[in-house]
């Protein structure tokens, strides 16, 4: 039997890198997953996505800052599934530039879509998941994305360190409540370093506009070289981790924080 067999997940952010690779590791784990993102439901990137990975696979459009969004999501599960076991809190951006020229704007929309998000998810699932995870021997997992940015500073990243760190934080804070309370839900954080992904991509692009570097492939080079695997990360290795996080072999871990970072903060 595959781990999660016969559970239900919900991965916000789904439709890309650290997102994607979740979605395709848990649906390969036996779980049937809602991927949740922006996009609208007939969009051609989600219909393609939607069939190439089968029926156990669903798709929702939700803002995760929209709490009425929220609602509705959480209201959806309960009423398709009747049962939300994994919750993967994925979705996020970043925010790049010193702090004295960042606009408030961008502060504020960092920590809106990677910490008050986070909040909403968990405000939202908690009791449909606390139903679920009573009756389930490993309990329900609340999954939080960090980073190693939510652990250590970095150079003009400060919203993004600042949202990250909250992330940290709100998982060991809800991990205790849910805990003390025997409500069944565990609660863990996994903190990624630098993985191949579109958002890493994209912020490479922006830094080469701004003459920080050469090229893209110059600070990716750059990154290979500094981390003591000599690489960066793989979005399906984030994906094994997570998957581990959901399952009942991590039944005994909630408030833990795992750095997935290929030795970076070990130096």
């Amino acid at each position: 039997m595959k781990r999660l067999e016969g559970r239900v997940a919900l991965v916000t952010g789904g439709l890309r890198g650290i997102g994607i690779a979740t979605v395709e590791r848990l649906l390969e784990e036996g779980a049937e997953v809602i991927i949740a993102d922006l996009k609208a439901p007939d969009d051609a990137d989600v219909q393609a996505t939607l069939k190439q990975l089968g029926q156990a696979s669903s798709y929702i459009q939700l803002n995760v800052t929209d709490e009425a969004q929220w609602e509705a999501a959480a209201a959806s599960v309960r009423r398709d599934f009747g049962r939300l076991d994994i919750l993967v809190n994925n979705a996020g951006i970043d925010g790049i530039g010193p702090v004295e020229t960042m606009p408030f704007e961008t502060w504020r929309r960092v920590m809106s879509v990677n910490s008050d998000a986070l909040f909403l998810a968990t405000k939202h699932c908690t009791i449909l998941m606390s139903e679920t995870g009573k009756k389930t021997r490993g309990g329900a997992s609340i999954v939080n994305i960090s980073s190693i940015m939510g652990l250590v500073g970095w150079i003009e990243a400060s919203p993004y360190n600042a949202s990250k760190g909250a992330a940290r934080l709100f998982t060991k804070a809800t991990a205790l409540e849910f805990a003390r309370k025997g409500m069944g839900i565990r609660v863990n954080s996994v903190h990624p370093g630098f993985v191949r992904t579109p958002l890493l991509q994209e912020g490479f692009d922006r830094a080469a506009e701004l003459n920080t570097a050469s090229t893209a492939q110059e600070l990716l080079s750059t990154l290979d070289q500094m981390t003591p695997l000599g690489r960066v990360a793989e979005p399906s290795e984030i994906a094994a981790t997570i998957a581990f996080l959901a399952s009942d072999d991590a039944s005994y871990m909630t408030g833990s924080e795992l750095v997935v970072d290929g030795g970076w903060t070990a130096q």
